[in-house]
């Protein structure tokens, strides 16, 4: 089988997260995408995350370079930018997150590459947007989170905002930009034209709070957080973590007679469970809390499972990756890489029927496909050797 993607080439000249983590997901349906890198290799590379250092290849960087190919060269140097054009040519996506202004700096900018390839779809990710009072600050993860509002959302009055416990605002960044190339190529499969599409962090987290922001400003209702740590300021309590005797659940609103049956708490039986729930909440919160610390997580588990009761556990990373279910649907993908020996990581998460995704390469050593890329768009063996001597390329070997 054939990826979805099969015969799109995808040119990603994007670090960090939200760019190559898009451009992933474009790899793992079967794009050529090619890693556009400077020679010393993209940032990332040389950056570990948690600690966690690979053998030549940094694991945030592994693990989000999967399906690509890597093209070392200065776009600095006017021979380097020349190349990037060449391959511009026959591209079909060029994803960036340049700072504002940057990439018109070196020239590769929507209106000097569009008018080398106007079939081109152009993403640009930006922090802010590409204009605007906050075009030139940091478009950083945690930032963005705090901005958001989201931080809001959950806990206690007295305790600070939390932020999420994974790099929220890149990852929806990165299915955004996703979604805008593939919106942008079915537009080009229609019409024959590219054109320019641009992401922002900043409108992709609050378009992720669709819900929550229209209960503001449709509703009028502000963020209230209270005494207790409910798990949402906009949903009805009890609705959070629960410590028991052994551990942690989730308990999700629950009817209130449901739940007073099967806790022993007979105060609940006449509660109403639209009324009460908000009126009374951290009080029905506190009420909840006390009671669950007497028996253990799978005692409760069992007895709300039997009941109706939304509930479920509190994992780890070690409970996910073991969790049947997670196993049955094969959520992660193992595959060996050249350097980094055998790696299980996340795959896919949309799986095709008829074209499904697949890991074809691991992420690849900075330059390690230079040559190679360079002899499809008609680079002779001379002309590269020449580059890699004048340091405008670089070239690097798999062990």
């Amino acid at each position: 089988m054939t990826g979805i993607l099969e015969g799109i080439r995808v040119l990603d000249c994007s670090i960090a997260m939200a760019g190559p983590f898009a451009g992933q997901r474009l790899g793992d349906l079967g794009a050529d995408v090619v890693k556009v890198e400077p020679v010393a290799g993209e940032w990332q590379r040389h950056v570990s995350a948690g600690g966690a250092q690979g053998n030549k290849i940094n694991v945030s960087f592994l693990s989000l370079n999967r399906n690509k190919r890597s093209l070392a060269v200065d776009l600095k140097a006017p021979e380097g930018r020349e190349v990037l054009k060449t391959l511009v040519e026959s591209a079909d996506i060029f994803l960036q997150n340049y700072r504002p202004g940057v990439a018109a700096r070196l020239g590769v900018d929507y209106a000097t590459l569009s008018a080398i390839n106007q079939r081109l779809v152009y993403v640009s990710i930006s922090g802010y947007g590409e204009d605007g009072p906050y075009r030139d600050r940091p478009g950083q993860d945690l930032i963005l989170q705090g901005m958001s509002g989201a931080m809001l959302s959950a806990g206690k009055a007295d305790e600070p905002p939390a932020p999420a416990g994974q790099y929220l605002v890149d990852a929806v960044t990165a299915y955004t930009a996703f979604e805008g190339a593939l919106a942008a190529l079915f537009h080009r499969e229609r019409t024959g034209e590219g054109q320019l599409v641009e992401v922002n962090m900043l409108d992709a987290i609050t378009a992720l709070q669709m819900q929550e922001l229209s209960v503001f400003t449709v509703g009028g209702i502000k963020q209230q957080r209270s005494a207790e740590p409910h798990a949402h300021v906009f949903i009805r309590s009890p609705y959070g973590v629960f410590e028991t005797a052994d551990g942690f659940i989730v308990l999700a609103f629950p009817s209130l007679k449901t739940l007073g049956d099967v806790i022993g708490e007979a105060s609940f039986l006449d509660l109403d469970d639209e009324k009460d729930t908000w009126e009374r909440r951290d009080e029905i919160y506190a009420t909840t809390r006390h009671h669950l610390k007497r028996r253990t997580s799978a005692e409760w588990l069992d007895a709300f499972g039997s009941a109706g009761i939304w509930a479920g556990p509190v994992y780890g990373y070690e409970d996910l990756v073991n969790d049947p279910q997670i196993q049955h649907n094969g959520t992660f993908v193992e595959y060996d890489h050249p350097t980094e020996g055998r790696v299980k990581t996340p795959g896919f998460a949309i799986r095709f029927a008829k074209t499904p995704s697949r890991v074809e390469r691991g992420a690849p050593l900075a330059g390690e496909h230079t040559e190679q890329i360079l002899s499809e768009v008609g680079y002779d063996a001379t002309t590269i050797a020449r580059l890699v001597e004048s340091g405008v390329i670089a070239r690097s070997e798999a062990t």
